[in-house]
C-alpha cells in the first residue's frame, strides 16, 4: 500500500505538469510563431518480486514474473514544429516562412537567436528588427525615405525611392535549419537558442538547395496550437489526476482498516 500512495502522488505529479503545459500552449494560442509543446511521460523502475524468465523447474522457466511499478514522471514536453496558419497583414515587412528554417536575430549580448516569428519593424536607423529591436541577421538597412519594399521569395530585399523606377537591393534574408529542432531551448520572446541536441544551424537562402522553405511577404504564422486538442488533453489530464487521487483515497482507507485489526 505505501507503493501505491508513491506512486499515484508521482502520477498526480505528472498530470500537474502536463496541465501546466497545455495551460502554456492555450496562452500563446494567439503568438505569432509559437509552436506548441506536447507533454511526454515514462514509467519509473519497478520492484520485481518474481523475476521473468526465472527457473521454476529443471525445464520450465517463470512465463511473464512478478514486478510492482513505483510511479510515473513527466519525461519531457517535445515542440511540435508543424506549420501554423498563414494570416495576410498590411505590413510589408511581416514574412512567413513556407516550409523548413528559422530567422536568424543577434541578441544584445552578440549571440544568435533564432525565430520563426516574422513580425518585423524598422528601428530609428532604418534596421529591419524583431519586436524586441533585436535585428535579423544578415543586417538589412532599409532608408528612410523608401517608398516600397519588396521581399522576395528567396530573402532578398528591394526597395525603391522617390523619382526612381529602378529597384535599389537593400540585402538577402537567410534562414537556419538544424538537424533536431526539437532539442532547440526555448528562451522566450519566440526566440530558440541551439543546444548539443540540437546540433549546429546550417545557413542558406530561401528556397535554396538546402531544404530551406521559401518566403512569402505580407503575412505571418499564427500558433499552431489547436484549441480543441489542447481542451480534450485537459479533460484527459484532469481524469487521470482525479483517478490518481481515488488511488490516493482507497490506499489510506485500506490503512485504516489494518490499523483497526488490533481493536
Amino acid at each position: 500500500m505505501i507503493r501505491a500512495l508513491y506512486s499515484a502522488a508521482s502520477g498526480m505529479r505528472a498530470q500537474e505538469t502536463n496541465v501546466e503545459n497545455i495551460a502554456n500552449n492555450l496562452a500563446n494560442a494567439s503568438t505569432v510563431g509559437y509552436k506548441s509543446r506536447r507533454a511526454q511521460f515514462e514509467d519509473l523502475m519497478y520492484q520485481s518480486m518474481v523475476q521473468p524468465g526465472t527457473a521454476s523447474g529443471q525445464q520450465t522457466v517463470v512465463p511473464t514474473g512478478l514486478q510492482l511499478g513505483l510511479g510515473a514522471r513527466t519525461a519531457s514536453n517535445e515542440v511540435v514544429f508543424t506549420q501554423g496558419a498563414f494570416s495576410e497583414t498590411d505590413n510589408p515587412l511581416d514574412i512567413v516562412i513556407q516550409g523548413n528554417g528559422f530567422f536568424q536575430v543577434q541578441q544584445a549580448n552578440g549571440t544568435l537567436a533564432y525565430t520563426r516569428a516574422g513580425q518585423f519593424h524598422l528601428d530609428k536607423s532604418g534596421n529591419v528588427v524583431t519586436l524586441s529591436g533585436d535585428p535579423i541577421q544578415p543586417q538589412i538597412t532599409i532608408p528612410a525615405d523608401a517608398q516600397q519594399i519588396n521581399i522576395a521569395k528567396d530573402g532578398t530585399v528591394s526597395y525603391t525611392l522617390p523619382n526612381q523606377t529602378a529597384a535599389q537591393q537593400a540585402g538577402q534574408i537567410q534562414l537556419a535549419s538544424f538537424q533536431n529542432p526539437a532539442g532547440l531551448n526555448s528562451i522566450g520572446q519566440n526566440l530558440f537558442i541551439p543546444t548539443d541536441a540540437s546540433g549546429d544551424a546550417t545557413v542558406g537562402n530561401p528556397g535554396g538547395s538546402e531544404g530551406m522553405g521559401s518566403l512569402m511577404q505580407g503575412y505571418v504564422e499564427q500558433s499552431n496550437v489547436s484549441i480543441v486538442d489542447e481542451f480534450i488533453n485537459l479533460i484527459q489530464a484532469q481524469r487521470g489526476y482525479e483517478a490518481n487521487s481515488k488511488v490516493v483515497t482507497a490506499a489510506d482507507q485500506m490503512y485504516q482498516n489494518v490499523n483497526q485489526l488490533s481493536r
